[in-house]
Formats: C-alpha cells, sequence, structure tokens
C-alpha cells in the first residue's frame, strides 16, 4: 500500500445487508494494524456516493479502499479516474458483493480478515481503465445476452437471495430461454477493421472475468492496453447457446466458430436498436458507444500472491 491515511468505503447494503458487519470488521482490523489515526471511514448512503467520496482532494489520502460488489468499485473508480493523474490515491478492494468480478483480477479474497491482510502486503500495480461515453469502468462492459443477464440478477438477487455462480446461472438459463435476442452489429477497431452482422453478445473486457467468475476473455490482462472482444454469431439455437454458456465459466468456450475474439484499443460500436448493456454489472443507455482505452491510469493494490 502507499503511503499515507487510507479512506474506506463501504456500501452497508451489500449482500444483502451483510456490508455493513463486514465494513465494521474490516475498520477495526485497519485501526489494529495501523492506528486509528491512519484510517477514515465512510458508510454509502445512496447510488453515486460512493463516487463524491472518492473525488478526494490531492494529498489527503494515499489509498482508498472500497469495501462491496462490482458496483461500489466502479463507483470509486470513476471518482478516482474523476481526479488529475498525479492526484490520483491508490485503488484497493474487499469483495463483499455477489460477484466480485475485480475482486477476482486483483486476486483477493471474500474472506474479510483474509482480504485485509493481503491488502496489507499487496502490491501496487498500474491498471488499464476503460471509458465508455465519458464513463469509466475497470473490468466489463458488455452488451446483448450476456449484458441481459447481468442486469436480470440485480432483481433475482433481491428476490431469492442467491449470490455468486448460483444467482448467474439461474439468470443465465432464464435468459437462454426466454430472451435470446439478436443485434445487428457494427464495430470499428482502432479506426480500421470492421465488424458487421448479428450478434447475441459482444464483450469488452479489460479484466477476464464477468458475472460471477466467467472466464470470457482467458487472455486478458488488465495491464497490456489492450481491450480484449468476445462477441458471439446468430442465430444460435438453444442447445448450441446452453451449451456454450456453461463452457464459458472454466473459460472452455474459446474453440467455437461462431465466438470470435479480438483486441483493440478503441472500439466505435452501434447496433440497430438499443441492447441491454452493462458497464461493471451497472446499466448503460446510449444510442451508439465509443470506448476508449487509458492505459496504466490507475494503481491498485493487487495481492501478492496473484498472477502477473
Amino acid at each position: 500500500m502507499r503511503d499515507g491515511r487510507v479512506l474506506l468505503i463501504a456500501n452497508p447494503a451489500a449482500q444483502s445487508g451483510n456490508g455493513a458487519q463486514a465494513a465494521h470488521i474490516a475498520h477495526d482490523l485497519l485501526v489494529q494494524w495501523l492506528g486509528e489515526d491512519a484510517v477514515d471511514f465512510e458508510l454509502t448512503t445512496g447510488p453515486n456516493h460512493a463516487e463524491e467520496l472518492a473525488a478526494v482532494p490531492a494529498g489527503t489520502y494515499g489509498t482508498v479502499l472500497a469495501l462491496g460488489g462490482d458496483g461500489l468499485a466502479h463507483e470509486v473508480v470513476n471518482g478516482l479516474m474523476g481526479l488529475p493523474a498525479g492526484a490520483r490515491p491508490c485503488f484497493g478492494l474487499i469483495p463483499v458483493g455477489s460477484g466480485n468480478d475485480f475482486a477476482r483480477t486483483l486476486g483477493m479474497s471474500d474472506c474479510v480478515p483474509d482480504a485485509i491482510v493481503q491488502f496489507l502486503d499487496a502490491r501496487i500495480e498500474a491498471f488499464d481503465i476503460g471509458c465508455c461515453n465519458g464513463v469509466f469502468f475497470d473490468e466489463t462492459l458488455s452488451f446483448g445476452l450476456d449484458a441481459a443477464i447481468a442486469l436480470d440478477t440485480i432483481e433475482r438477487r433481491k428476490r431469492t437471495g442467491k449470490q455468486g455462480t448460483p444467482l448467474y446461472l439461474a439468470s443465465g438459463i432464464d435468459q437462454l430461454l426466454h430472451h435470446r435476442d439478436t443485434f445487428q452489429v457494427t464495430a470499428v477497431l482502432d479506426g480500421g477493421r470492421r465488424i458487421q452482422g448479428p450478434v447475441h453478445q459482444f464483450a469488452v473486457q479489460i479484466g477476464p472475468t464477468y458475472g460471477g467468475g466467467f472466464l470470457i476473455c482467458p487472455e486478458a490482462d488488465p495491464t497490456d492496453g489492450l481491450f480484449d472482444i468476445c462477441y458471439a454469431d446468430a442465430p444460435m439455437n438453444l442447445f448450441e447457446a446452453t451449451y456454450k454458456f456453461l463452457r464459458a465459466k472454466d473459460g472452455h468456450h474459446t474453440r467455437f466458430k461462431d465466438l470470435h475474439f479480438e483486441r483493440a484499443k478503441a472500439i466505435e460500436l452501434s447496433f440497430d436498436r438499443r441492447p441491454p448493456c452493462q458497464i461493471d454489472g451497472e446499466p448503460l443507455i446510449a444510442d451508439g458507444y465509443r470506448i476508449t482505452m487509458e492505459p496504466r491510469a490507475l494503481e491498485v493494490l493487487r495481492a501478492a500472491s496473484a498472477q502477473i
């Protein structure tokens, strides 16, 4: 971790209310290790509050530590990216959410005491950050079927209490059965290569996973300055779509000829009609999408045991 004080920003509503207890445990452990004067503690009160809290004056904190899920991480990253490059505190994450995909990329444990130990021993790395229509993202941006699955989990989690992989599998099967829509995409990669045609989904990744650990782009590297892209040709029958969806859980889908993988630094996207769209698990509504890379734009704390 970087020298200086730590700001702990926690979402008390994470994991159906478990975030409040987890936040106090994390705060107490940080105070034990670092001292009371070294840690400030803020609980979010609603949407976008974490973004406001993270946009701190230069020099106030060495590290901003988020405790919550991918949505909280997304807000904090947007707050930090709103600061000048030289004024951004280092970013850390204690995962207390349903998907925790960015935490997987960081190698962070979902056990709060273990994650605190990892945080204290973590190495600092400069990570790529994506930007779509002025909104920053740290892990995933997707359109079509997979975005519909991600957005469906928000309501499904409230209704069923499911978390993690079981939540995304249940939503995925439901979407495959009832909402396997086709969208005509036009994509321009790095101002040159064009992709056109019918697709079921189009994913733009910085890290390798989305949807609570689905290894959609196994080779994605958050430090290489490139987006990893996966898209699925349409049409695809129910059996094919379901089989490939399940194979994607462990990254065993890459050999199928109707799934395509590309890399790019910039992407211009348009569709014949608005597809479902998620950005780090949050909805994004637009008529067109300009996606640009901010290479190594944010210093993050990555577990010492995480793969480089």
